[in-house]
């Protein structure tokens, strides 16, 4: 092996960890969001609340974008993100309504 494939596969070594790194922040990081709006899907099932709130949604979404833009992220990629997280929210919100 070469010089530069080596250090070719070192690098690739380094980005994959640090992918693997921040996939595990990402899960761990979507399972405390979900415990939060579990909690949130209770206090609106115990009140009579709709399960979806379309103003807070739009607002989380636009606050999305902006974030994924300062970030250079593609901002509707954020969106679609975001549009299926909380697609999976309002789920789980009317599992409490039943």
């Amino acid at each position: 092996m070469s010089d530069a494939t080596a250090r070719a596969a070192a690098l690739l070594s380094e980005h994959r960890s640090s992918i693997d790194r921040l996939d595990a922040i990402l899960v761990y990081t979507l399972a405390e969001r979900f415990k939060h709006t579990q909690s949130v899907g209770r206090l609106k099932a115990d009140h009579d609340l709709p399960p979806s709130d379309p103003a807070r949604e739009a607002e989380q979404i636009a606050r999305l974008e902006r974030l994924a833009r300062e970030a250079d992220l593609d901002p509707e990629f954020a969106r679609k993100l975001l549009n299926f997280v909380i697609a999976e929210v309002i789920r789980h919100h009317e599992q409490f309504q039943s």
